[in-house]
This record gives C-alpha cells, structure tokens and sequence, in this order.
C-alpha cells in the first residue's frame, strides 16, 4: 500500500520523510493539490454501490483503495497553477480530490477537519486549559475598554495576531511583540487583538508530538536577552535547541489535547518560566520539525514515517523490501 504526501516541491521536511520511507521499501507518491489539471490528474466512479478512485501523478497511476495514509503537510491551493486559475476552479478542484481522498481508509496526518479546526487560537487556548495544560492570562477582543481593564489586571502583555502569518504571497510570520505601557488601546476596535500575559521565560520549548510519541526540545534564554524579545522565531539568541524529558503532568495534558483535537501530528509551542512551569502558547498542527531534529539528533522523521508506514489499524508495516523512489 502507498503513502501519500500532499506537500509543495519545496518542502524540504518533507524530503526528511519521504527518505527514511524509501529506506524503508514503503511505496510513497508525493504530490501538490496546486498542480491538479496540469501534472496531476483525478478521477473517481461511484456505481452500483461500488467506488473507484485513482490519482495520477508524472504518468503514475494511484489506486486510492490502496493508500495506506495521507500526510497533509503543507499543500498549495488546489489548481493554483492550472492554465486559466480562478477561485471557482480552485473550490472544484479541492472539493473533488479531499472529497474523494474522504471516502478511503487511510489515516491522516493531519484529517483535514481535524487540521481546520485546530487553526483556530481560541479554540486551542479553551482545549489548553480543558486538557490540563496551563495558558497564560489571555483576552481576544475589539473593545478598547476591555483591553485597557484587561492591562490594567495584567500590566506586562504581548501582542500577538490571532490567526498567525499574514495572508500575502508568500505569506509573512507575523512576531508576538510587547505592549508598551502607554498603549491606549484605541486601534483595538478596528479588529480583533489578542493580548495575553508575558512569561518572564527561561527557556523556549518546542514539544513535537507523533502519533503517541512526544519529543521536547529546550532553547535557553540568554542571561542578558532583551525583555522585549519575546518570539523566539526572531530573537538573535545563538543557543541551540537541546533534548529534554517531559514532565509526566505535561505528557499526559499533551496527550488528552491531542486526543481532543483528533490529531495525530502537532508541534506545541511552551515557555519555561522559573518554576520550571510549561505554559502553553499554540500548537501548530502542520508546524515544522526539521530544525529540532537538525540541533538535537531526535527521530522525529522517523517516527512520522513509521506512523506513515503503519496500516490503518496502526499496525506496523512490514520493514524491509526493494527501494522505491519517490515522485
């Protein structure tokens, strides 16, 4: 049975996978949604009770009753790169190949509701606290009383956007940043502002969850670092990420989320504070794993393609067998 990634040609984490799959002997086809009506092609009957399904991809043709599983790592809009684009397209194009992709049994990593639904900060900051994991005091809202009420409570704040990177192309990450003291909120009713508490971190943690395997990595705070540097996406700290065990309370909260947000994949985002506190900050269903693996030596592409390689029953795959190339 084959494995599935729906990804773009420059995803080079996903290249981390694909070569531990080929190593593996497991059959793998590698694809971006965007290239639908150009290189890749679909098609699906449904008669007499009876549904068949096939995807071609460079001339490789792809039962979908034979996937194994779906890795939904970052692809591009469906048909984005047709001969005449439009949304309208695009919408066809995404509703015949997930739709068709529904009506099998692989496994998802990540399924695409689960992964929709995860996107959303307020409804991972409500499963945060349901799941044990501790979140720092947080108010999204487009009141400016209520966010001056909410600074006046809490005087040192962040700013953070609520639905992540900014939606331009490409896209453009979007840093937490510190609230001055003199803010007076008045730019808050223009759209809706997440503020949230500042932990005075020791260290950054990035946890990277497989299926039920977790792996944390710990990047210390220099001594000297600037207070205001509180996204560690753009800070200038030199420290490398280092491995680090996982406190049980942390391992069993990570787990409960995970198995409320019905997913098999995520990269969760802590800051250490000097109670040794984990408190969670987001987690990112599709979130990037290859810088961890690069400064700390953990199998993290291995444990994904393992997931990736294991029957829909979650039994592993038979190692070994001839290697096989990846389109």
């Amino acid at each position: 049975m084959t494995v599935l990634i729906l990804t773009s040609e420059e995803d080079v984490t996903a290249d981390l996978v694909v070569l531990r799959l080929n190593e593996a002997g497991v059959p793998v086809v590698r694809l971006d949604p965007a290239d639908l009506t150009t290189r890749v092609a679909l098609s699906g009957e449904y008669v007499q009770g009876i549904c068949h399904g096939h995807l071609s991809v460079a001339d490789r043709l792809v039962s979908m009753s034979g996937l194994r599983s779906v890795w939904v790592r970052r692809p591009g809009l469906p048909a984005a790169r047709a001969a005449q684009p439009s949304a309208w397209l695009t919408e066809e194009a995404s509703q015949a190949l997930y739709g068709m992709l529904r009506c099998t049994d692989a496994r998802w990593m990540n399924h695409p509701d689960a992964a929709r639904r995860a996107r959303h900060k307020p409804w991972q900051l409500r499963l945060a606290q349901r799941s044990g994991l501790p979140v720092p005091a947080t108010l999204i809202t487009t009141f400016p009383q209520a966010a001056r009420e909410f600074s006046e409570r809490f005087p040192d704040l962040v700013v953070k956007p609520v639905s992540g990177a900014h939606p331009q192309e490409p896209p453009r990450a979007v840093p937490t940043s510190r609230v001055a003291p003199d803010t007076d909120f008045a730019a808050v009713a223009f759209g809706p502002t997440l503020l949230q508490r500042r932990v005075p971190k020791l260290a950054d943690i990035r946890l990277t969850a497989v299926g039920d395997r977790l792996f944390a990595a710990r990047k210390t705070v220099e001594p000297d670092a600037d207070p205001d540097d509180v996204d560690v996406r753009f800070s200038p700290s030199l420290s490398p990420w280092n491995p680090v065990e996982v406190p049980p309370r942390v391992a069993t909260a990570v787990h409960a989320y995970l198995s409320g947000a019905e997913l098999a994949y995520g990269a969760f985002d802590f800051a250490e504070d000097a109670d040794g506190i984990w408190w969670f900050l987001e987690c990112n269903q599709s979130g990037q794993f290859g810088f961890v693996e690069m400064d700390t030596g953990q199998p993290i592409a291995d444990a994904i393609a393992r997931w990736l390689a294991s029957a829909p029953d979650g039994t592993p795959a038979p190692s070994g067998g001839t290697r096989r190339s990846a389109l």
